[in-house]
C-alpha cells in the first residue's frame, strides 16, 4: 500500500494545486517586488507589475532569471529578506568561479525538508527505519536536505556524508540500514564492493536508496538494484531552488512527482522562450512560490526534459518531469559537481596556458573520469619528465582549488589536439548515461 508524507498535498485534485499556485504566484511576485530590487528592475524593463500577475496563467508575463543573473547579483542582490532573518546558505560552484549562493530562512528549510521527506516516504521510509545519507554534508545540499527530511519521517538518520567506504559498509552491516541516499556512481560502487567482500543481495539489509545529483542510465538503476537488492528511487533538485526534494521518483519509477505546491514548473522553447504544451521535450523552467529568502522567479534551470499529468498509479497528482535528456548549456555534471569548460580555461589561462585544450569525461567502474588535456606552445615546450609533472601538479591544484575535484592533467606536445574548421571541440563525454 502506497504511503504518503503529507496526502492532502500529494494527493490534491488538479483545482486544488492550481488554487493554491494561484494564491502563492500572486503573494510571491508581490513579495519580489517590494523586496528584491534587482529582478523588480527587470519587471520594469519588461513593463510588469505584480498587478499583472494574478494567476499562473499570467506567470509567461514576467521575465527569467538565469545562471548569468545569480554571477551579476552575487552575493546578495537577489536575497528577499533582511539577512538578520536568514539561518542558512548552501551553495554549489559558479561559472566564473564565483559560487551560487543561495539563502535560507528557518521557514524555508523546513518546506525543504518536507519536500525532502516527500520522497523518502514515497521511496518506502517510515519511523522504523534506518536512513544512510552518504550525500556530502556542508555547502552541497545533498546530506543537509535528506538529512532533515529524514528527520521529518523519523528514520534513525546516519550521517556519515560521503567518503570512506569501509565505515559505509560497516554502518550499514551494523546498524541495519535500510534508506541509502548517495549519488547513483557512489552506491554502484558500494554494491561493487560488497560484492567482493563476498556479500549476497539477500545479506545486505538495505531495501531502498535515493540517488541523485548526477546522471544515470536505466541500465545503471538495474545494476545498483541488482548489486544491493533494492529498488532505486530518483531524486531531483537545484540549489538555485533549495536542492534535492524539487521533484522525487515515486514506486511506478516512471518520472519524478515535482512538489507543485512549491516549485510551479514550465517547459520552454530555449531559442524563443515560448511556453510549451505538456509531452513536448524543452527547456524546464522553475518558479519558487513560497521561498522567502532567496525567491527565483522563472529560473531557467538549462535542464532538457518534458513533463506529463497522466494519472499516476501511486496516487500522486502533481505533475512528473522526465529525467533529464541534456543541457542547454555546456554545463557538465561530474560526480554530483556542476563543471563548466570556462572555469577549466579560467584556469589555464592564469597559469599561461593557451586556450588550446580538450576535456575528457568518463565512467569508470560506475565512477565518473575529467582528464584535462592541455596543449603546450612551442616556447613552452619540454622534454624533461620532471618539469612536464610539477606542471601537471600546477594545473591539479589549480583545478581542485576552482572546480572542488581533482583532475587529472596531461600536457601534450604543440599541434597534438585536432584543430577543428567550426566550433572547437573541447568536450568528449563518453560516459553512457
Amino acid at each position: 500500500m502506497e504511503r504518503y508524507y503529507q496526502p492532502e498535498i500529494e494527493c490534491a485534485s488538479r483545482e486544488e494545486i492550481i488554487a493554491i499556485q494561484n494564491k502563492k504566484l500572486k503573494e510571491q511576485v508581490k513579495h519580489v517586488w517590494d523586496n528584491v530590487p534587482y529582478y523588480r528592475k527587470k519587471m520594469e524593463e519588461a513593463g510588469v507589475t505584480p498587478d499583472d500577475v494574478q494567476t499562473i496563467d499570467d506567470l509567461k508575463k514576467l521575465p527569467f532569471l538565469s545562471k548569468s543573473d545569480l554571477r551579476d547579483a552575487y552575493p546578495y542582490g537577489l536575497v528577499g529578506v533582511p539577512l538578520k532573518d536568514c539561518v542558512r546558505i548552501q551553495s554549489t560552484s559558479g561559472t566564473t568561479g564565483k559560487r551560487v549562493v543561495a539563502f535560507y530562512t528557518k521557514e524555508d528549510i523546513d518546506l525543504w525538508e518536507d519536500c525532502c521527506a516527500r520522497a523518502i516516504v514515497a521511496a518506502g521510509g517510515t519511523n522504523e527505519d534506518v536512513c544512510q545519507v552518504s550525500y556530502g554534508y556542508g555547502l552541497f545540499t545533498g546530506g543537509p536536505g535528506l538529512n532533515g527530511g529524514s528527520h521529518k519521517v523519523g528514520c534513525l538518520t546516519v550521517p556519515t556524508s560521503s567518503g570512506n567506504t569501509e565505515r559505509q559498509i560497516m554502518f550499514i552491516r551494523d546498524l541495519n540500514t535500510t534508506i541509502l541516499c548517495c549519488t547513483p556512481s557512489y552506491a554502484a560502487y558500494l554494491g561493487e564492493t560488497m560484492k567482493e567482500m563476498g556479500l549476497s543481495p539477500e545479506e545486505i539489509p538495505l531495501k531502498a536508496g535515493i540517488f541523485g545529483a548526477e546522471a544515470w542510465s536505466e541500465e545503471m538503476r538495474h545494476d545498483i538494484e541488482k548489486t544491493l537488492g533494492i529498488k532505486a528511487y530518483d531524486i531531483y533538485g537545484l540549489t538555485e531552488l533549495s536542492g534535492p526534494g524539487v521533484a522525487f521518483e515515486c514506486c511506478a519509477q516512471s518520472g519524478m512527482h515535482i512538489n507543485e505546491d512549491h516549485f510551479l514548473a514550465e517547459i520552454i522553447d530555449p531559442n524563443t522562450g515560448e511556453p510549451l504544451p505538456d509531452g513536448t521535450k524543452g527547456e524546464l523552467v522553475f518558479t519558487s512560490l513560497d521561498k522567502k529568502a532567496f525567491p527565483l522567479l522563472r529560473y531557467r534551470t538549462r535542464d532538457v526534459c518534458m513533463l506529463t499529468r497522466e494519472k499516476c498509479p501511486c496516487g500522486r497528482t502533481h505533475v512528473k518531469m522526465a529525467k533529464p535528456m541534456g543541457r542547454t548549456d555546456d554545463m557538465l555534471i561530474i560526480r554530483g559537481v556542476n563543471v563548466f569548460p570556462s572555469q577549466i580555461e579560467t584556469v589555464l589561462l592564469n597559469h599561461g596556458y593557451p586556450a588550446n585544450y580538450q576535456i575528457l569525461v568518463d565512467r569508470v567502474n560506475n565512477s565518473d573520469t575529467l582528464e584535462v588535456l592541455v596543449e603546450m606552445t612551442p616556447e613552452m615546450f619540454t622534454d624533461d619528465m620532471g618539469e612536464i609533472t610539477r606542471r601537471q601538479k600546477q594545473l591539479v591544484d589549480g583545478l581542485k582549488s576552482m572546480l572542488g575535484i581533482k583532475a587529472k592533467v596531461t600536457l601534450v606536445s604543440p599541434k597534438t589536439i585536432t584543430r577543428s574548421e567550426g566550433k572547437a571541440v573541447r568536450v568528449i563525454d563518453k560516459r553512457k548515461i
